[in-house]
Parts: C-alpha cells; structure tokens; sequence
C-alpha cells in the first residue's frame, strides 16, 4: 500500500474525518524518486472540537505514530466541520521547498 493511503486510512479509522486530503508532496523535495517521505494533510474532524491547533496536531501524529517512523515531513491543516463550514472549504498547499535541489531520478 502507499504511504499515502496508509496515512488516509489510519487518520480515517482514529479520528473520523467527515473530509479528508492526503496530498503525497515528495516530488517536490529533495529526495530520491518514489521516496513518500513528505506528505501535506487536511482533515476535518468533531474530534478536534474544543481542541487547540497543538492538541489537534498531537492527535494526528499520535493516531500516526508508527508511519512517522517512514514521514520526513507532514504538512497538517486541522479543522472542525464548523470551522470549515466558516472558511468556504478548501485545502491549504504547502510551500515551496527550499532545502537544496531535487534529486535527480
């Protein structure tokens, strides 16, 4: 399985999403071909309710702690259906990497 959907169907079965986006970023990286080492993630969740952005951000990577053995990067974005609701929905993309050049491969 990719590590993409690993990622989808962890985060899925701890924290009940009623939206999800697992963006596999590792192209963008200096990195060797197919590393699946840099991942953006959006998700809306009631989890999160009540929750502040450290709290919701320790919640996912507790729910991911044996992927992030394999994660280099993970972008997270964190919302309630609410919050979304408020926001127009949408996902956040991450920044450009600076981190030297892009392997080649």
């Amino acid at each position: 399985m990719h590590m993409r959907e690993q990622i989808e169907q962890t985060l899925t079965a701890a924290l009940t999403p009623s939206h999800i986006e697992v963006a596999d970023e590792s192209h963008m990286h200096n990195v060797p071909k197919d590393a699946q080492s840099h991942f953006n993630v959006f998700i809306v969740s009631g989890a999160f309710a009540g929750m502040r952005l450290v709290a919701r951000h320790q919640a996912v990577y507790g729910a991911l702690s044996t992927e992030m053995a394999s994660i280099h990067a993970l972008a997270l974005k964190t919302m309630t259906p609410e919050e979304w609701a408020s926001a127009g929905g949408g996902a956040a993309e991450s920044p450009q990497c600076l981190g030297g050049s892009k392997a080649e491969g």
